[in-house]
């Protein structure tokens, strides 16, 4: 039994969520708000369970054996291989080494490069701790999304087909949907980036993104 903490606006959340519909698993959704009560990443239990008290975090509980604590995974690309190396079925990788390298470059440059400097904390601590006003926060919003953007839109010319690379679903959508769902809210123009905005349209075609956005999930709201 899979169980994923999340919460539905995340984008990390979201990653993984495509990965299980792609996957065809089942996974107890479960709610953690990053917003009401302070945070209920925050809270005692959750933070024993991922003490980066951030989330996504994924139990595998069939990987329990008797006498064991149930397998804790936190970080949302962790998770995703994870699920991709026990659940081999509809891959998000490639096989071969250097197309898997590429792929998981391209992953990063969204995951560990743009979304970190645009996710929730970093930006109530914009608000809060530098007391920026929404226009500075949107300026530094929409300066870090055309800088990773654009650098992606390069690599989808010499690598995309269909998706982000070739015409197979990989890693690298995983990560690039739910970051132009964010740039979107903050009403980045999309239209310097034409492959991001075809890739994104194909991929939002597929059940698997469809049932994972975050309007569609039970938290939504």
């Amino acid at each position: 039994m899979l169980k994923l903490y999340g919460y539905w606006r995340s984008s990390a959340a979201y990653r993984v969520r495509v990965a299980l519909n792609h996957k065809g698993l089942d996974a107890e959704l479960v709610s953690v708000h990053l917003v009401k009560d302070g945070g209920e990443q925050h809270q005692a239990e959750y933070a024993k369970l991922n003490p980066q008290e951030l989330v996504p975090a994924l139990i595998d509980i069939d990987n329990k054996e008797e006498g064991e604590e149930a397998f804790v995974l936190s970080q949302s690309l962790a998770i995703i291989e994870y699920l991709d190396e026990k659940f081999p079925e509809n891959a998000l990788l490639p096989q071969d080494l250097h197309e898997k390298a590429i792929v998981r470059s391209m992953a990063m440059s969204i995951a560990c490069e743009v979304h970190p400097l645009n996710n929730l904390k970093v930006l109530q601590y914009l608000s809060k701790e530098l007391a920026l006003d929404d226009e500075a926060k949107s300026a530094w919003y929409h300066h870090w999304i055309d800088e990773g953007f654009s650098a992606f839109e390069k690599q989808l010319v010499k690598y995309s087909g269909r998706y982000c690379f070739g015409d197979s679903i990989t890693l690298a959508d995983l990560c690039l949907i739910p970051q132009v769902y964010n740039a979107n809210r903050f009403n980045v123009d999309l239209s310097p980036y034409p492959n991001i905005v075809r890739i994104v349209d194909n991929c939002n075609r597929l059940d698997a993104f469809i049932d994972a956005a975050p309007e569609n999930q039970a938290d939504a709201g």
